[in-house]
C-alpha cells in the first residue's frame, strides 16, 4: 500500500505501521478506513486524552463517569439524570441546517441509549459578526436546524447561550447538549456481552451520507478541505426509535445498547466488544442499505442518522424485531457476540475485514504535543486603566451593550424553540438557568451552559475556571443545588504548540473548579482543528451543568417581582475591565487579565443565595457577568418592566470599573424590606460582603454614584433596545 493511501485518510506514517503491528500484515482498504476514522482525533482523543485524565470524575453522586455515551448522576427516589454535550462544529459550518438539526439528533441517542428519557435541550453557539452576510445565513439556519429537529421529536430546547465575534467567522461552534431522566436500575451501557448473543441493528436504513465525518472533524477547515455529504437528520424516525429503545430497556429486554453517529457502524461494534471484552462476527449484507450496490467501505464507515445497535438473548431476539416492526422500524439481526475480541466482518459469508476491537477502540496513539505559552499574551496581558478614557455619557454606554449581540436578548433565536414540550418547564430560556419539573417528585433540575472565550483567550487558566463557577452560579441564582459538569472544549489545531497550551491550560482551571465546588466531570466531548485558513478560533471550554432543586416549588427567576423591593448586591466590585464587553466594544481592545477569582469566596455566595432563595427571604436573583452591575440591574427590570432607583458609593474604583466591570462572585438579589436582616445574618456567617443598593419600582432605571446621577432612562427605552439588538441586524 502507497504512503499517500494512508496519509489521505489522515493516518500518519507512524501509526500506519502501529496498524501493521496490531493486525500483524498490511491492512486492506477497508480495514484501513476502519482504523482511520477510529484513530481520527474526533473518536480516539490521541492529543486530549492524557491531559482529561487529570479531571476529577467521582463523586457520592456519579454512578458513570467519562467513557459512555453520558454521564449518570444520581438524584434520590431511585432516579438518575444522563447527560452531556457535544459539538457538530464542521459539518455545522458546511451545512448549517442539516449540521445543527443531526447534532441534536446524535446528543439524544447518547441520552436515550442509556436507558434515559430526553427531557430537555440545551445549545452554546458560537458566529462570526452578524454584519457579516455568510455569518447571518449560517445563524439563521443552524437555529432553524436546531429547532426543526427538538421541536419535531418534542423535546423542550429550554435554554444554552449565543455570542458573536470575529474568531468565529469562517468557523461557528454548535455545541448540543441533552438532558434526560431514569430510574436507576434502567441504565445500560454499550457493552457486548453474552457469547452467542445476537448483534440487532435497528432504526434508519444505512446511506452514504456521514462518509468519513470523524476524520472530517479532525482536520482544519480551509477552502481546500473535502467535506462529506453531510448526514440528513429525520427526527420523526428518531421519535420512534427513542421510544422502542426504551419500551425494550424499562421491560429488560436488552443487555447492551450504542447509537450510531461519528464513525457510524465501526464505532459501535468496536466499542461495543471491546467494553465487554468480546468479538463480533457481522454479515454486511444483512443490513438494510438505502441505496443500491453500496459497498463493505461505504456500509462500515457511513454516519447515516437514526441507528442502534443491540445486543439481546437468543430467547428475546424475536420479541425484539417484534417491539421495532410495532413502532414502523427496520431492524435486522446482523452478527453475533463471539468470544476472543476479533471482529469479523463479512460480506455474503466472505471475510473481508478481521481486526482485534480492543486495537480500534482503545489502542490508538496517545500523544503528547508540545506546550508553548503564546506570545499574544505579553501584549494582551497589561492593561494600564489610565491608558482607558472614562466615557462622558453612561447613558449611551448602557444602551450600546444592552443592543451588542452578545448581551442583547436572545429571543430571536429561543422564541423559535419549542421550550413548552412536555409541559414540565417552570423556567425557560432568557433567565439565568432553566428550570424543569421531574414528574411524580417535588424536584426540578436546574440547566445551563456556560464560557466566557474572550476570558480563556486572555487567560485560559481562569477563563476555565469562571467557566464552571458562572455556570454554578447560575444554577445557584435559579435555586438549585450544583451537581456535575459535562465540557464541550473548542479549541483550533492541538498541533500547535500555542494552541495546546490553551487547551492544558483551560482543562487545569476547570478541574480547579470542579474539586473546589463538588462539580466533578461526568463526561463530554474535545473539538480540535476549528481553524479556518490558518486563524484558530478563541478557546472556548463550554461547561454544562446541572443541578437539582429539593423542592420544585422554590425555584428562583431574575426578574423584580414588586415595588418598593429592596435591592442588594452580593459581593464586591473591583478596577476589573480586563476582558470585559465594555473594553471590547466601547474601546476595541481584547485586552487585560480577566476578572480574579477566589474559589473560596464563590463558594460561600453560592450557600447564601441558595439559603435565601430556600428559606424564602429573597423574590429575584441575578448574577453579574457580560456587562457588569449596570446591565444585570436593567436586565432585572426587563420581564415585568418593573423601575428601579440604585445608589451606590465608588470608593476608589473607576466609575467604569463600578458600573460595567465584571468582577466575579457577585449576584443582585431582590427582597422585601423585613426579610434583610435574615439575608444579612446569613451572608455574614459566610463573610460574604452584602450592599443595599436601592429600591425597586417606577418606570425607569435611575443609578446614582456618590449622590450623581450617571443613568436615567425608561424601562421601556431600555428593554427595546435589548430586545432588538439582534432583530436589527437581521434581514
Amino acid at each position: 500500500m502507497r504512503p499517500e493511501e494512508w496519509r489521505k485518510l489522515g493516518l500518519r506514517d507512524d501509526e500506519y505501521d502501529r496498524i501493521k503491528e496490531a493486525l500483524g500484515r498490511e491492512p486492506n482498504r477497508l480495514e484501513l478506513g476502519m482504523f482511520s476514522v477510529m484513530w481520527s482525533e474526533h473518536c480516539s482523543y490521541k492529543n486530549s486524552k492524557a491531559v482529561l485524565k487529570t479531571f476529577p470524575t467521582t463523586g457520592p453522586r456519579v454512578l458513570q463517569g467519562p467513557g459512555e455515551n453520558a454521564g449518570v448522576v444520581e438524584i434520590g427516589d431511585g432516579l438518575a439524570v444522563c447527560f452531556k454535550i457535544e459539538s457538530h462544529n464542521h459539518p455545522s459550518a458546511v451545512e448549517p441546517y442539516q449540521g445543527a438539526a443531526t447534532g441534536v439528533g446524535g446528543i439524544i441517542r447518547d441520552i436515550f441509549t442509556m436507558g434515559a428519557r430526553p427531557i430537555a435541550l440545551l445549545n452554546s453557539l458560537r458566529f462570526g459578526p452578524l454584519t457579516d452576510e455568510r455569518v447571518r445565513y449560517l445563524f439563521e439556519q443552524i437555529v432553524a436546524g436546531i429547532a426543526g429537529y427538538g421541536n419535531r421529536i418534542g423535546i423542550p430546547t429550554v435554554g444554552g447561550e449565543i455570542y458573536f465575534d470575529r474568531c468565529y467567522q469562517g468557523n461557528p461552534l454548535v455545541n448540543a447538549m441533552c438532558v434526560g431522566l431514569l430510574e436507576i436500575d434502567k441504565l445500560r451501557l454499550g457493552k457486548a456481552t453474552g457469547i452467542g448473543n445476537p448483534v440487532i441493528l435497528a432504526g434508519a436504513r444505512t446511506g452514504r451520507d456521514g462518509m468519513g465525518g470523524a476524520a472530517f472533524a479532525s482536520v482544519e477547515l480551509s477552502e481546500e478541505t473535502e467535506a462529506p455529504d453531510i448526514q440528513v437528520g429525520d427526527p420523526f424516525t428518531e421519535k420512534l426509535l427513542l421510544e422502542a429503545c426504551l419500551e425494550l430497556i424499562n421491560n429488560g429486554d436488552v443487555e447492551g445498547i450504542q447509537d450510531l453517529g461519528a464513525a457510524g457502524l465501526t464505532c459501535a461494534v468496536s466499542e461495543m466488544a471491546s467494553r465487554g471484552g468480546t468479538g463480533m462476527d457481522v454479515e454486511l449484507s444483512k443490513v438494510p442499505c438505502r441505496e443500491e450496490g453500496m459497498t463493505p467501505y461505504e456500509i462500515m464507515l457511513a454516519e447515516s442518522q437514526e441507528r442502534m445497535l443491540l445486543v439481546v438473548t437468543p430467547e428475546k431476539e424475536a420479541k425484539v424485531h417484534a417491539v421495532f416492526k410495532r413502532w414502523g422500524l427496520t431492524s435486522t439481526t446482523i452478527g453475533r457476540v463471539t468470544e476472543g475480541g476479533m471482529l469479523k466482518i463479512r460480506m455474503h459469508g466472505e471475510i473481508v475485514a478481521e481486526i482485534p476491537a480492543h486495537s480500534l477502540a482503545e489502542e490508538a496513539p496517545v500523544y503528547y504535543p508540545e506546550s508553548k505559552e503564546p506570545a499574544y499574551l505579553k501584549t494582551t496581558a497589561d492593561l494600564p486603566l489610565a491608558t482607558i478614557e472614562e466615557p462622558e455619557d453612561y447613558n449611551t454606554v448602557l444602551l450600546e451593550l444592552l443592543a451588542s449581540p452578545n448581551i442583547a436578548s436572545k429571543q430571536w433565536a429561543w422564541q423559535q424553540f419549542d421550550y413548552m414540550a412536555r409541559t414540565s418547564t417552570l423556567v425557560g430560556p432568557g433567565s439565568d438557568a432553566a428550570v424543569i419539573r421531574i414528574r411524580g417528585t417535588n424536584k426540578a433540575l436546574a440547566l445551563t451552559a456556560d464560557c466566557n472565550s474572550r476570558y480563556a483567550y486572555l487567560d485560559p487558566f481562569a477563563g476555565g475556571k469562571i467557566a464552571v463557577a458562572e455556570a454554578a452560579r447560575n444554577i445557584v441564582c435559579s435555586g438549585g443545588e450544583p451537581l456535575a459538569i459535562t465540557d464541550g472544549l473548542n479549541f483550533g489545531s492541538p498541533e500547535k504548540p500555542e494552541i495546546y497550551w490553551q487547551f492544558r491550560q483551560a482543562v487545569a482551571g476547570i478541574s480547579e473548579a470542579c474539586r473546589v465546588l463538588g462539580t466533578p466531570v461526568t463526561g463530554g466531548n474535545v473539538s480540535f482543528y476549528n481553524e479556518s485558513n490558518g486563524e484558530g478560533i478563541y478557546p472556548t471550554p463550554v461547561i454544562g451543568m446541572v443541578g437539582l432543586l429539593a423542592d420544585a416549588t422554590k425555584y428562583c427567576t431574575s426578574s423584580f417581582k414588586a415595588a418598593g423591593d429592596l435591592i442588594v448586591l452580593l459581593g464586591d466590585s473591583a478596577d476589573e475591565l480586563g476582558g470585559s464587553e465594555y473594553l471590547a466594544l466601547i474601546h476595541g481592545r481584547v485586552q487585560g487579565k480577566p476578572p480574579a477569582l477566589d474559589l473560596a469566596k464563590e463558594k460561600a455566595l453560592h450557600h447564601v443565595v441558595r439559603t435565601a432563595i430556600q428559606q424564602g427571604l429573597v423574590r429575584s436573583a441575578h448574577d453579574l457577568s457580560e456587562g457588569g452591575l449596570a446591565v444585570a440591574v436593567a436586565e432585572c427590570t426587563f420581564e415585568n418592566q418593573l423601575g428601579a432607583v440604585v445608589e451606590v458609593e465608588k470608593g476608589v474604583l473607576r466609575t467604569d470599573s463600578l458600573l460595567f466591570g465584571e468582577s466575579q462572585s457577585r449576584v443582585v438579589l431582590s427582597l422585601a424590606p423585613d426579610k434583610l436582616s435574615a439575608l444579612q445574618a446569613l451572608a455574614e456567617e459566610e463573610n460574604v460582603p452584602l450592599h443595599v443598593i436601592g429600591r425597586t419600582g417606577g418606570d425607569r432605571l435611575q443609578i446614582f454614584i456618590d449622590g450623581n446621577q450617571y443613568v436615567d432612562q425608561t424601562v421601556a427605552q431600555l428593554r427595546t433596545v435589548w430586545q432588538e439588538g439582534i432583530p436589527c441586524q437581521l434581514p
